[in-house]
């Protein structure tokens, strides 16, 4: 991959991020896909994890590990950069990859669709014809963050899309699905949280024992099915 849009800037002492763009989009995200995929099997010393996120990948290293094992680097920064811009530059991003489809089940009840009601007063639309626009698209995992496995998808259909909340909830009840703009997630822990809470899911996302401790991935696409 050669592409001179691409800045690497630091993230403190310890991280650099490379970025692809600033916008939500499969192709970047599949680049920043990719590029953490590539260098957690092509490891350099020192290095910690790689996490991708909408359009950039962000690497955590260990400053002390870096720095012994590239003295004749100024800083562990530049140092890692230079490692980050050889693997980039072998990169191959296909854009044939099939992704994972996962279907996701969700109770659309008054127990757990808070601001349906809401979000079908705000559009003009039935709590029924909201829930079959947001049920008709297939959404991608773009990234995971916020809480562990809490997935940000996207991206949500603009007649329903709802900016967050103005006042957060203290607590947002595990499972809860909601939408933040065009954006969708799932909470995989009780959480406080701004999302407008449409259904909930009975799927564990988080399950920290398990060998793949998340149950969605940055790449798969999801698509919700009424219980």
């Amino acid at each position: 991959m050669n592409d001179e849009s691409i800045r690497i800037f630091p993230l403190g002492d310890s991280a650099l991020t490379v970025e692809f763009g600033n916008a939500i989009s499969p192709e970047l995200n599949r680049k920043a896909i990719a590029l953490a995929d590539h260098i957690e099997k092509n490891p350099f010393p020192g290095l910690v994890e790689s996490v991708p996120a909408y359009a950039s990948t962000t690497i955590f290293f260990d400053l002390l590990k870096v720095r012994r094992s590239f003295a004749e680097y100024p800083t562990a920064f530049e140092a890692v950069k230079k490692c980050v811009r050889d693997l980039i530059a072998d990169l191959a991003v296909s854009p044939n990859i099939d992704p994972r489809l996962v279907e996701i089940p969700v109770a659309f009840d008054r127990k757990s669709d808070f601001d349906l009601g809401y979000i079908a007063e705000e559009h003009g639309l039935t709590i029924d014809e909201v829930i079959e626009i947001f049920k008709s698209k297939t959404y991608r995992v773009y990234m995971l963050g916020f809480l562990p496995g809490f997935s940000y998808m996207g991206e949500v259909d603009e007649r329903i899309a709802t900016p967050r909340k103005q006042t957060p909830r203290t607590l947002v009840p595990k499972g809860s699905i909601g939408i933040a703009g065009r954006q969708t997630g799932i909470y995989s822990l009780a959480s406080p949280g701004g999302w407008q809470i449409i259904g909930r899911t009975e799927v564990e996302m988080f399950t920290p024992d398990a060998a793949r401790p998340t149950y969605l991935q940055a790449g798969d696409e999801v698509r919700f099915v009424s219980v």
